[in-house]
Parts: structure tokens; C-alpha cells; sequence
């Protein structure tokens, strides 16, 4: 339903059972032996006032921009507003029962106007009430849906980023092998080959399972270990209960393949990759150390100072807000850590169902 039908379905339903209402409580006080049809009538030509005079009060809060106006500016015009229009109605309901020969001398005493004033200037400042509290959630609502679909795209351009810097990679690798050993750069395209197969289901997905991960991770570095044979060393640590937990996908391989290509691939005697992972207070908690030293750079006029370490801080802080965290420093001399602690999330799709 869209906001106009909405808003003629709640304007009449709500009039019609003020009217009724009235009616009700009438009867109550005089009795049904003593009700007439004719005492009756102010009531409804009560509601049918309200009904006329909130449509046109929306009409004009919509045409002078109340809507957008600050709250501290907005309640006083609202309670004149409502004062205004509750002495409207009533002079506008005496009117009618002077018109059906049901006027009476103390309608007109400065008591009566100043009890069903208030009571009628209550009853149109809770309409604006319930109006303005509506267009207020429903103005939240869509910043919501338009923050969201910033973060998606946002998302999907860090992605896209993650994906042909890594086939890049991987095929270098590859065309190294092709004439030093071809049964080794075969394994390598069959690895290669899953990697791929992972990554281009994951594009689909914001987040994926951990053990799903690994074992894109596991590919990767097989692959890399073809290359640089002995020079490469890894090991894993992984919690049975971490397996299920969510991450976005290709962050653990974009850290394993940062670190290779800053620390590992730049010492002559090699180096080593261990992976620790555990769910600790309902959070996934993972440890990469690799060995090699970690430096910071800075790239003026540059968004990313670092595709691999920037892209993963932007994803976190895009997906989990200020829940998640990363930090990468060196541990020691010879040895980088990075450490990440993400919220775990319950329900979950595979990158390999």
C-alpha cells in the first residue's frame, strides 16, 4: 500500500471511529429511551469538521515545508496550529446546532469554549503527533535503505578490486612454471582453476563461511608453494568451532597473499605462514603470522595506501560497523601479525553448497 492510500485509509477509519465513539459515550450519558437521531448529529458533523480541517492542515504543513523543519522550530507552530484549529471546531459545531435548533445559551460561556477548546486542541495535536511520527520512521527508514545500497556498492567495488589483482598473481605464477616444470604448473591450474571456481561463487555473497575460506586459502597456497618450493613454509591452527563462523569473502586469502608479497618473497631463505583461528566470547578470532617486516607506506592522493590491508579495513568497517577489528603490526623482528576479531554471525550460505 503505498503512503496516499495509507494515509486516506487511517484519515477515514480514524474520524469515523472518533464519530462513533462520540455517539457511543452519548448514548451512555442520556440513555437509549432519551436518544434522538437529531442529538446525534453534532457528532458526526464534529468528526466530518476534524476529517476536513486535518486534510487541509496536511495540506499546508505539506506545502510550507513543515516536514523538513527542525523540531525546535516545528512543536511551537504545531501547538498554535492545533489551538487555532480546536477553536475552529468548535464554533464550527455550535454553528451546526444553532442550524439544527439544538443551540443552547451556555455553549457560548466562556467555560464551555475554553474545556472543549483544550479537548479539541489535544485531539488535533495527537493527529499531528501520530502524522509527523510516521513521515519522521518512514524518513529514517529510506536513509536506511540508501545507506545500505551505498555500502553494497561500496562493497562490490572492493571486491572487484580484490579479484584481477589476484588472478594476476596467480598467472604469473603459473607462466613460471610452464617451461621450468610442466607437471608442476598442470597442479597449478587445477589449483588455480577451484580457486576461481570459489571466487566467482563468493561475488554472489557478503559473507561466507570460514572453513569454506580455508580452504580457498589452502588452494592458494598450495599454489604458492609450487613456486617458491621450500622457500615457503605453512602451517594451520584452526578451532572446529571457527569453521562456521562468517567473514567476508577472500579477506584471509588477501592477508595470506599480502603477506607472502611483502614479507616472504623479499628474503632470500623464505619464510613461514601460520593461520591460528578460535571463537572466543561469541567472536571469530584469527591470527596470521608470516615472516618478514611489516612497514607502513602512505601514497599521497591515493584512497588505499594498501590494496590488501586498506580493502580489508573498509570491508570490516562497511559489514560490521565498529564491531569488528584489525590490526597489523610486527610481532617481533622477523615476524608480521595480523590479528582480526569479528562478531560471529549465526546463519550463514556456502561459497561451495
Amino acid at each position: 500500500m503505498n503512503k496516499t492510500k495509507l494515509y486516506w485509509t487511517f484519515q477515514v477509519s480514524g474520524w469515523t471511529f472518533y464519530a462513533a465513539f462520540l455517539i457511543v459515550g452519548a448514548t451512555m450519558l442520556v440513555g437509549t429511551n432519551r436518544a434522538d437521531l437529531r442529538h446525534y448529529t453534532p457528532f458526526v458533523s464534529e468528526a466530518l469538521v476534524f476529517f476536513i480541517i486535518t486534510h487541509a492542515y496536511r495540506y499546508i504543513m505539506q506545502r510550507y515545508g513543515w516536514l523538513l523543519e527542525p523540531i525546535v522550530l516545528l512543536i511551537p507552530r504545531v501547538i498554535v496550529a492545533s489551538i487555532f484549529l480546536g477553536l475552529s471546531v468548535y464554533f464550527i459545531r455550535v454553528f451546526i446546532s444553532y442550524l439544527l435548533g439544538l443551540f443552547q445559551p451556555q455553549l457560548m460561556y466562556i467555560a464551555n469554549i475554553v474545556g472543549n477548546t483544550l479537548t479539541n486542541t489535544m485531539v488535533i495535536f495527537l493527529w499531528s503527533l501520530f502524522y509527523f511520527m510516521y513521515h519522521y520512521f518512514d524518513r529514517y527508514n529510506r536513509s536506511l535503505k540508501y545507506e545500505a545500497a551505498l555500502n553494497e556498492i561500496e562493497l562490490n567495488q572492493l571486491k572487484s578490486q580484490l579479484n584481477p589483482h589476484f588472478i594476476f598473481n596467480a598467472l604469473n605464477s603459473i607462466r613460471a612454471l610452464v617451461d621450468e616444470n610442466p607437471i608442476k604448473s598442470k597442479n597449478a591450474i587445477n589449483q588455480l582453476s577451484s580457486i576461481l571456481r570459489n571466487t566467482l561463487i563468493s561475488d554472489k555473497k557478503k559473507l561466507t563461511r570460514f572453513e569454506d575460506e580455508i580452504r580457498t586459502v589452502k588452494d592458494y597456497l598450495g599454489l604458492e608453494t609450487i613456486r617458491f618450493e621450500e622457500r615457503l613454509q605453512t602451517s594451520f591452527d584452526i578451532q572446529a568451532s571457527a569453521k562456521d563462523c562468517l567473514i567476508p569473502p577472500l579477506m584471509i586469502q588477501t592477508l595470506v597473499e599480502n603477506g607472502i608479497k611483502h614479507g616472504i618473497s623479499k628474503l632470500v631463505e623464505g619464510g613461514n605462514i601460520h593461520i591460528k583461528a578460535y571463537v572466543l566470547n561469541n567472536r571469530l578470532k584469527i591470527e596470521i603470522r608470516n615472516s618478514g617486516k611489516y612497514v607502513k607506506s602512505y601514497r599521497p592522493n591515493k584512497k588505499y595506501h594498501g590494496l590488501g590491508i586498506e580493502n580489508t579495513r573498509q570491508r570490516l568497517k562497511l559489514i560490521f560497523g565498529d564491531e569488528a577489528m584489525f590490526t597489523i603490526f610486527n610481532e617481533n623482528e622477523n615476524t608480521v601479525l595480523t590479528k582480526l576479531s569479528i562478531p560471529q554471525q549465526i546463519e550463514y550460505e556456502s561459497t561451495n553448497s
